[in-house]
């Protein structure tokens, strides 16, 4: 299934893609997405059920429905950097023993179709197309062997950079988590529908051009690895996303550097999820 957050009539709620119609779930009893993932079993047998017979008026149009993010305010948003041995190397930095981790603040997301709006007192904003997942059961020291236990499905993620901020201090998040910098969705697909998440193809358009092209499989630190490694040191909770990372062929590394720029627009694509477009604007 595909679990989106629909804006309407002044407010979000939870919906489901399903096929050609979105059906919302606020009449199901759920507030948001991650009333579903916290719920469990229960929760997605009354969203199935729902689903199968919406009333009047939970029946809408995809193509003319606007979304939020998927989760609006995720509990924490983890990034991994330097997580593709090529990008690492474009990057001119050693390729990392353990994995690289940071984070960006909730008032950086941003949904499908919502602008990207480049910061005043930013002249290096970049972007990175990034295959993400949405923590499901929550705990704490997860074994490898146990991560799919962990997981309740998988989205796209821009992690939108300004590169000066960020290369100015050894600490990256202040150039990482602008408002608008972290787009994500359109629909997080649930992870019984994703055979294998390492096998993956992901690309960046910028305005119609190719900008990167690569696979998960090429991924240094893999999902199960994160999921250990990130719950030995802090409670993974339901809803917590995990950017895994962005492949070769980011703004800063190409000669010249091809930064954001006002007019642009963003397009990440992730095999068997979908589609993340973001328009670019100017912060007025």
């Amino acid at each position: 299934m595909r679990f989106v957050t629909i804006h309407r009539a002044g407010y979000n709620e939870p919906g489901i893609w399903f096929d050609d119609r979105v059906i919302g779930l606020r009449g199901a009893g759920f507030d948001d997405v991650i009333s579903v993932i916290a719920g469990g079993a229960d929760a997605m047998d009354r969203a199935l059920r729902w689903i199968d017979r919406p009333p009047a008026g939970e029946t809408l149009d995809p193509q003319t429905t606007r979304l939020a993010a998927p989760i609006p305010r995720p509990p924490k948003i983890i990034c991994i950097g330097l997580n593709y041995r090529d990008h690492a190397e474009e990057a001119k930095m050693a390729i990392p023993a353990v994995p690289t981790v940071f984070a960006k603040f909730p008032t950086a997301v941003t949904g499908h179709r919502h602008p990207i709006v480049l910061p005043k007192n930013s002249t290096k904003p970049d972007y990175e197309a990034e295959f993400a997942v949405v923590i499901g059961k929550g705990g704490r020291h997860i074994p490898e062997a146990r991560w799919r236990d962990h997981v309740f499905g998988y989205t796209i993620f821009n992690d939108v950079s300004a590169r000066d901020f960020q290369m100015a201090t050894s600490q990256w998040m202040i150039g990482k988590t602008f408002d608008t910098f972290a787009p994500i969705g359109p629909a997080i697909v649930t992870a019984d529908e994703i055979e294998d998440p390492h096998h993956l193809a992901i690309s960046l358009t910028l305005s119609g051009e190719l900008m990167q092209d690569s696979n998960t499989s090429n991924l240094i630190f893999k999902v199960p690895q994160l999921i250990a490694y990130l719950s030995s040191v802090f409670t993974l909770e339901p809803g917590d996303i995990i950017a895994t990372g962005t492949p070769p062929g980011v703004g800063f590394a190409r000669k010249p550097p091809r930064w954001l720029k006002p007019g642009d627009e963003v397009a990440v694509r992730v095999e068997g999820i979908g589609e993340l477009v973001n328009p670019v604007v100017a912060e007025p």
